[in-house]
């Protein structure tokens, strides 16, 4: 374990801030940031930042390289050794313009921490995120167990994650009033709900089918009739825990609390799909559903724009980059449907009117953001 140096802590402290306030990263981002700053430390053996030399940002590499991750054993993958490296950079990059260090540290000593760039291509390369079939969802709504309210909250949890598409932070944060079934409309406000960079939307219901919306609806009923929840209280509370008749701590129902954080709602959904026999998706993979099924439904511009934007982005070239992925058996269906399709229509022909007609729009679609 490096030992703690007080000079380091203390710029260190200065940066954070200056991230927070000036970069406005999140907590989140910036507590990520110290992690990394902490292992060069170690790395170092807590050297003070000023006596910095571009053999410990080699040695850094290495160790990275060498290091394994502490819950799998595993070693690190190069996505995590390529943002702990990029964070080491940025902070020495900062340093370099510090009173103090900026006469030690040159601009071009932080490009040492570089990753090689087959490395960097590894790190950075997009991966299909899958998510759940409809149906698949569906069937652990409906073989969820009911008897207890921990057990309906949980079922509620899952339907109302597939209905709206929110993120579980916001999910966790999200008071029951603000969710307006006559409307089928909830109202993400930034104020009181934690969602993707403070942003506030009015998300609509997705028509997903099955049994969703009515175990949605008899949730807040019997939250507001039985438990006498208010608008303010939260939509999915956190369970309450005593010690039993064996002074063993145990669930004894619900509190009126809100969740601190997503843990909760990611472990609700692990023991809810492996009960149902499905393979394990976290709630984030629901908005790929949604996706999918938005890709299906929708036959205008306009109506992928207004999916897109029930999801809360603002432009539509946003879900198709980063949701949009065509999974391999649709992939093949539709490329080996274009053998027949290609002898109907010639390299050297346009494109049908309708299909022209439908680009366009969307290109303009995607212009007014």
């Amino acid at each position: 374990m490096a030992r703690l140096n007080a000079k380091n802590e203390r710029i260190k402290h200065r940066y954070f801030a200056y991230l927070e306030e000036a970069k406005r990263l999140s907590p989140v981002s910036v507590d990520q940031v110290a992690a990394a700053l902490t292992a060069f430390e170690k790395s170092t053996g807590g050297k003070d930042f000023a006596a910095f030399h571009i053999e410990q940002a080699r040695k850094f590499k290495r160790d990275l390289a060498d290091a394994t991750n502490t819950e799998t054993g595993k070693p690190l993958a190069k996505s995590t050794i390529n943002s702990r490296l990029m964070a080491a950079k940025g902070f020495f990059f900062w340093l370099a313009n510090q009173p103090g260090y900026r006469s030690r540290i040159g601009y071009t000593d932080c490009d040492y921490f570089n990753p090689s760039a087959q490395d960097s291509r590894i790190a950075t390369a997009k991966r299909i995120q899958k998510g759940p079939e409809l149906e698949q969802v569906i069937h652990v709504i409906k073989s969820a167990p009911s008897s207890t309210v921990i057990e309906r909250r949980d079922r509620a949890l899952i339907a109302f994650a597939l209905l709206s598409g929110m993120r579980d932070a916001a999910i966790a944060s999200l008071p029951l009033g603000l969710v307006d079934l006559e409307a089928d409309s909830v109202t993400q406000d930034a104020r009181r709900v934690k969602t993707k960079n403070a942003k506030s939307m009015t998300t609509f219901l997705f028509p997903v089918g099955g049994p969703s919306r009515a175990i949605l609806e008899d949730w807040m009923l019997e939250l507001r009739d039985q438990h006498h929840f208010g608008p303010d209280d939260p939509l999915f509370p956190a369970t309450a825990v005593a010690p039993n008749a064996d002074g063993q701590f145990q669930a004894m129902g619900i509190k009126r609390e809100f969740w601190s954080n997503a843990t909760a709602i990611r472990r609700i959904f692990k023991e809810r799909f492996e009960a149902a026999g499905v393979a394990y998706f976290h709630p984030h993979s629901l908005r790929h559903t949604l996706v999918r099924l938005g890709e299906q439904r929708c036959t205008t511009p306009e109506q992928f724009k207004a999916w897109s934007q029930n999801l809360g982005h603002d432009h539509v070239l946003t879900t198709f980059t980063s949701y949009g992925a065509v999974d391999e058996r649709r992939q093949r269906d539709l490329i080996l449907n274009l053998n027949g399709a290609s002898l109907a229509n010639p390299a050297n022909q346009s494109p049908p009117p309708e299909v022209l007609k439908w680009l366009e729009q969307l290109r303009r679609t995607t212009e007014r953001g």
